[in-house]
């Protein structure tokens, strides 16, 4: 069977990234609307992207109303901002927010409605074309067709798709993730990891997605203690945005599983930041999953040292687990009650998020059959001890 593999028209990755980027954010239009959080717009990288747009004779709007977790009335906002300054193209910096943002608000520049329409449908159109700028090194936002908006009234995350909302240009320069405070390197590269382990041990998996896949898994095992340790460190910097955009490309194009499925619900009721739900869940989500597929966790577990090519496949795949387990100790990854989550509020929660989970599709392209109380059991495990 044929498979597409779908990435950015134009990829720049390594040191002075942004720089070279300045002719190709010239040529995209005339007025963008950059869109971020209130933070980036204080950062050094922020006022080297201005002043490359005004070297470049490019006009531009700056709208920062987009927090951790961007909603529809957020979408809503700053499409207006894009439409009442004229806007013709649009750039997201910052981390993944900002970046599904600025597909949401292209969608509804281009073809109008309210951003919750697009909930089960695929997205088709011409959109405006879109800039991706990380200063993050894990959602990978800058190379996917998905964007995750939250529907403010039904208190869900949704999952938009389609081929348009994949980037013309993603610049991916490791100097710009350098800011990044411990607890977002340590939630945005668990969250590349879990992308690369699901995509991995998807039904949708292909060769050209296990490329790039098993890369990632081998660069964030390496350098991720050392970026969150030390995020001076340029080279684990370095390692760490090119192994989420390996890790983006991977579920661009295979697509995630049951982790992400039960993540979203989490995030969206619970307000967890995306990549650290994700950690919480990692190993009792991997731990259902093995037998579904215990030569391609076993193959994860090779490639990072935890088992041999003489361990059996499923002692491998529960080793691989035991990594998992270090790494997310490593970078402190809190339970839910350490979050501060209410047990209660969450176990009254949990017939909604399971059933938003399962209807989110994810669950679905893990090897091993997924079912609701399959995904109820998933979250009562979170709370033993």
């Amino acid at each position: 069977m044929s498979r597409a593999f779908i990435v950015p028209r134009q990829i720049l990755t390594g040191s002075g990234a942004l720089e070279a980027a300045a002719p190709l954010l010239g040529s995209m239009g005339t007025h963008a609307l950059i869109v971020t959080g209130q933070i980036v717009v204080t950062l050094p990288c922020f006022q080297s992207l201005t002043g490359l747009l005004e070297a470049q004779g490019v006009q531009y709007t700056v709208f920062t109303g987009i927090t951790d977790e961007p909603t529809d009335r957020m979408i809503e906002a700053g499409t207006a901002a894009y439409r009442d300054h004229g806007c013709d193209f649009l750039i997201g910096i910052g981390g993944g927010s900002p970046l599904d943002a600025m597909k949401a608000i292209a969608v509804l520049a281009a073809c109008g409605g309210s951003i919750t329409d697009y909930m089960g449908k695929e997205i088709s159109g011409k959109l405006p074309p879109m800039a991706a700028i990380p200063t993050t090194a894990g959602t990978g936002s800058e190379a996917t067709q998905f964007t995750v908006i939250t529907d403010s009234e039904q208190g869900i995350k949704m999952l938009l798709k389609g081929q348009v909302l994949v980037p013309q240009l993603a610049v991916v320069d490791p100097a710009l993730s350098v800011s990044a405070p411990k607890r977002i390197t340590a939630a945005t590269g668990l969250d590349a990891l879990t992308h690369a382990i699901e995509s991995y041990t998807s039904r949708k998996r292909q060769p050209l997605t296990d490329t790039v896949a098993l890369a990632a898994v081998k660069r964030i095992f390496r350098y991720l203690p050392t970026a969150y340790s030390n995020g001076s460190d340029l080279t684990a910097r370095s390692e760490m945005v090119i192994a989420a955009l390996e890790a983006g490309m991977a579920i661009n194009n295979a697509s995630v599983t049951l982790v992400h499925g039960m993540s979203r619900p989490i995030g969206a009721l619970f307000h967890v930041p995306h990549g650290i739900s994700n950690a919480m869940l990692l190993e009792k989500c991997l731990d259902f999953a093995l037998e579904g597929d215990y030569p391609g966790f076993a193959a994860l577990a090779r490639a990072i040292g935890a088992a041999d090519t003489a361990t059996p496949d499923p002692q491998a795949a529960e080793a691989l687990i035991g990594a998992v387990r270090e790494l997310c100790k490593t970078c402190q990854v809190p339970t839910l009650e350490e979050y501060g989550i209410d047990r209660t509020a969450f176990f009254s929660a949990m017939d909604k998020m399971a059933e938003d989970a399962i209807a989110s599709g994810s669950p679905a392209n893990t090897m091993k059959p997924v079912t609701k109380a399959d995904v109820i059991r998933i979250y009562r495990s979170l709370w033993d001890r």
